[in-house]
């Protein structure tokens, strides 16, 4: 038996964050194509904004799952989701130009194979499981993705694997100085899967609003997307590298503000609300 506990009412419907999600993560990606066609570096940044896209319809993902009552579960469901996504995001990067697509059907079918297990194998029996663990499993290869192409310009496995060092002045390739090899793509998981479930576990209670998770959602993002715009001056010419520590930093400032003056209203909506009585047995 499940019970279901709505969360708070949603302006926006959950099916509009998806489909946004899906096609804003995909074109801002492929826009760090433009890298490789005009021969510059300087739309790297796409990538990490393709990732705060993905990020946000996330959250949504997130507190629908939530809705049921699975509590503890969200960081099991979500980590779970990002393997799957990371293996799905490796995977795709072998099929160049189409990649991004690529990935994001082999991330639909582990995750949605995963919520399967888990909703009958395991006898979960939550409704919406296998399509919110498919929603998560693309989502965390979509945020692997952006952030990896916000790192290296690129996002095919060439790009991810091919690194060099400097010897007496000589330059040779090392996979050691890969993005791969780096272990870099370790820190975009953990940066992608805390950005998740940070918002709604953070936002939860009886004053939550839709507004304010994601925007906080979209804080969390920028703020990933600081870290990954700084590892990019390992990887990318120095002026790309700015251009998307600088849009990064601006993105979160502007949601912080927004953030704390969505979270003043709605504790000023609480100024009068009346104490819950407990009843004496």
């Amino acid at each position: 038996m499940t019970v279901k506990v709505e969360a708070s009412h949603d302006a926006i419907p959950h099916n509009t964050l998806l489909a946004v999600g899906i096609v804003g993560s995909i074109i801002c990606i492929y826009l760090t194509y433009l890298n490789t066609i005009t021969g510059l570096e300087l739309f790297s940044f796409f990538g990490g904004l393709g990732a705060v896209i993905a990020l946000i319809w996330g959250t949504s993902t997130i507190k629908r799952l939530c809705s049921y009552g699975i509590g503890t579960g969200v960081p099991s469901a979500g980590m779970v989701a990002f393997g799957a996504g990371i293996i799905a995001m490796l995977l795709g990067t072998k099929f160049g130009i189409a990649s991004p697509i690529a990935a994001l059907i082999i991330a639909a079918v582990a995750g949605a194979a995963f919520g399967f297990l888990a909703d009958n194998v395991l006898n979960m029996k939550i409704p919406v499981l296998m399509q919110s663990l498919a929603e998560l499993s693309i989502i965390g290869a979509l945020t692997i993705l952006g952030f990896t192409a916000m790192a290296t310009g690129d996002f095919t496995f060439s790009a991810l694997s091919a690194g060099t060092i400097s010897i007496f002045g000589f330059a040779m390739s090392s996979a050691n100085a890969s993005y791969l090899g780096g272990g870099i793509i370790a820190v975009a998981f953990m940066l992608g899967a805390i950005a998740i479930q940070h918002p709604f576990n953070a936002a939860l209670g009886p004053s939550n609003t839709q507004d304010r998770t994601l925007m906080l959602a979209a804080e969390c993002g920028f703020l990933s997307m600081i870290i990954m715009a700084v590892i990019s001056f390992a990887f990318i010419a120095v002026g790309a590298a700015l251009v998307g520590l600088l849009i990064a930093i601006i993105g979160w400032g502007y949601t912080y503000t927004q953030f704390i003056e969505l979270s003043k209203r709605d504790a000023a909506a609480w100024l009068d609300a009346k104490p819950i009585l407990e009843t004496e047995a």
